[in-house]
């Protein structure tokens, strides 16, 4: 198991083949995933878990299973969207309904963002969330994001708010 990082009651770690069934509770629900383009089939999750593991051993960077130290179980996903670059990347942050409101949003976040100061190639990381996801905006600005006004996004076809962290000049 490559665990990226540990907080008090959560392990970081790179998703498994095995991790479908769990990550159907946050990509495969509709209401988890309302303001993030829906719901991912089932039958995508399997080549989605293998990119994120794919990308990194390639990039050193990816969408890392968060765990529950608890109950051992897999109860979201948080990490990184790495488009071009690793030296700009995008924090992305997905949770099991039965973990909202307990704070693993931002415990997981901000050990995603201490995970890429670490790493020397990342320079900027950037994060967005729909203007109804009151919940994600407070994530970000608590964990010392920077709100830089709206931005246009053609993947969720919309213009949302849009948060930069300067990690390195």
């Amino acid at each position: 198991m490559e665990v990226i990082a540990e907080t008090e009651r959560l392990l970081l770690r790179v998703f498994k083949e095995t991790d479908v069934e769990d990550a159907m509770a946050f990509w495969g629900n509709q209401e988890v995933m309302e303001h993030c383009l829906g719901a991912i089939p089932h039958n995508h999750l399997h080549k989605a878990l293998a990119a994120y593991a794919t990308c990194q051993k390639e990039k050193g960077l990816s969408m890392y299973a968060v765990v529950e130290k608890e109950s051992n179980r897999v109860i979201g996903a948080a990490g990184f969207n790495v488009r071009i670059s690793s030296e700009s990347v995008e924090l992305l942050y997905h949770f099991a309904k039965v973990a909202w409101g307990k704070g693993y949003a931002t415990e997981a976040a901000a050990a995603c963002v201490k995970f890429a100061i670490e790493n020397a190639k990342v320079k900027k990381i950037y994060a967005s969330a729909d203007k109804g996801n009151a919940g994600s905006l407070k994530i970000l600005e608590k964990i010392g994001f920077e709100n830089k006004g709206m931005k246009w996004f053609d993947d969720t076809k919309q213009e949302e708010p849009y948060f930069e962290l300067n990690v390195k000049g």
